[in-house]
């Protein structure tokens, strides 16, 4: 997987990247077919602003979250995506099973 965080006026130090890639791995873990995925960390005034888009195969996933934490942020995104990617994958099997399902009614 390829993974991209940028920052937007702000400096990524290590400990952000590593706790965004901490939060990532337990959410891409749900899906093996992840491809890329491209964090966006910035700063608009007051606002902390959080975004991810995951390529997976057949749908890009984009979530975005801001708070006065960028922490919080980053939190709030990553359940988001959390929620998005769990509901990909049941639509990806539930469109699996139909087409296993309508195959066997062809067949007998």
């Amino acid at each position: 997987m390829n993974l991209n965080i940028t920052g937007h006026h702000l400096d990524v130090t290590p400990a952000i990247r590593e706790y965004v890639t901490g939060k990532l791995d337990r959410v891409i873990r749900h899906f093996d077919h992840v491809t890329a995925t491209h964090v966006i960390l910035s700063v608009e005034k007051l606002k902390q602003k959080a975004e991810v888009t995951v390529h997976v195969r057949g749908k890009d996933i984009f979530v975005e979250s801001s708070n006065e934490d960028l922490y919080a942020a980053i939190d709030a995104m990553i359940d988001k995506l959390d929620r998005q990617v769990v509901k990909h994958k049941e639509k990806s099997s539930d469109h699996t099973r139909d087409a296993i399902k309508h195959q066997q009614t062809a067949e007998g």
